[in-house]
């Protein structure tokens, strides 16, 4: 039987992520998935771990009423509340996509160009500021602040396979997913169309294509010597000049996931 076996919500792109038992389903994937997102200061353009490992040492911990909590290492807890979705707007560009969406305030900026030594600001997308999924032809498709789609699936066995290959264990958020299969064969996601989580389906929309902020260890923030896993992935899931690993999904309705919920495949 296919099941979930984990759950992870990153609710400020590119900062640490949650495990979670848990989590409701809504118009935009995980409830409180990748909402938040650090801008630069300048001409708000975003900002990564791609750019910016040390991103990966900080904690955004997301909260039932939509706020924020900032923590880091040598720094004080800085509690960041949801600001108005109508007000302080300020433009935003996550890859091809504008955005217009409400920055959170000078004390959330200053903590946060404080730890990361460049000045940023720290912006909030409310349902109805959503960007269209790049490609999608239907209006209700939605995405908040993550690359392309509302969320992210990898089996299980496909990053048990890579670890084998690269000789060494692989942290599974390393790749940053949302759910996490068990029971598959190795990159069986691959083949799925379509998906049921209990009540929720999800349309299986396009592979995902891996860059340099998977060599950045989650402990650590440090970038692997050997360029791994992106070294390996090169070898075999290479396509078209782009490296793939797991699946981006669109969810079809909204509902709660829970780890252990059976996955049945649909087509």
């Amino acid at each position: 039987m296919l099941r979930v076996s984990s759950l992870y919500r990153f609710p400020m792109k590119s900062a640490i992520g949650e495990s979670l038992q848990q989590a409701r389903v809504d118009a935009l994937g995980l409830a409180g998935d990748r909402r938040w997102m650090l801008v630069d200061a300048e001409n708000g353009r975003f900002l990564t771990q791609r750019a910016f490992s040390r991103m990966s040492q900080l904690s955004a911990r997301w909260s039932a009423s939509g706020g924020l909590t900032l923590s880091a290492e040598g720094l004080p807890t800085l509690e960041v509340p949801l600001p108005d979705a109508d007000a302080n707007l300020r433009g935003a560009f996550v890859w091809g996509s504008s955005m217009v969406v409400p920055d959170a305030g000078d004390a959330a900026a200053q903590w946060l160009s404080g730890f990361l030594g460049k000045a940023c600001r720290l912006v909030h997308v409310p349902d109805h500021r959503a960007r269209d999924i790049p490609g999608s032809l239907l209006p209700e498709e939605k995405v908040g602040f993550a690359d392309g789609f509302p969320l992210l699936l990898i089996g299980q066995a496909s990053l048990d396979d890579l670890s084998e290959r690269v000789g060494r264990p692989l942290e599974m958020l390393r790749f940053r997913p949302n759910l996490v299969v068990e029971g598959s064969a190795p990159y069986a996601e691959d083949g799925w169309k379509r998906i049921r989580i209990g009540d929720i389906e999800f349309s299986v929309a396009k592979g995902c294509s891996r860059c340099i902020l998977t060599t950045i260890d989650p402990a650590t923030g440090e970038r692997s010597a050997d360029r791994e896993p992106l070294t390996t992935l090169k070898t075999y899931r290479e396509r078209e000049g782009e490296v793939y690993f797991g699946q981006n999904l669109i969810n079809r309705g909204t509902g709660v996931l829970e780890v252990g919920m059976e996955v049945e495949v649909l087509e």
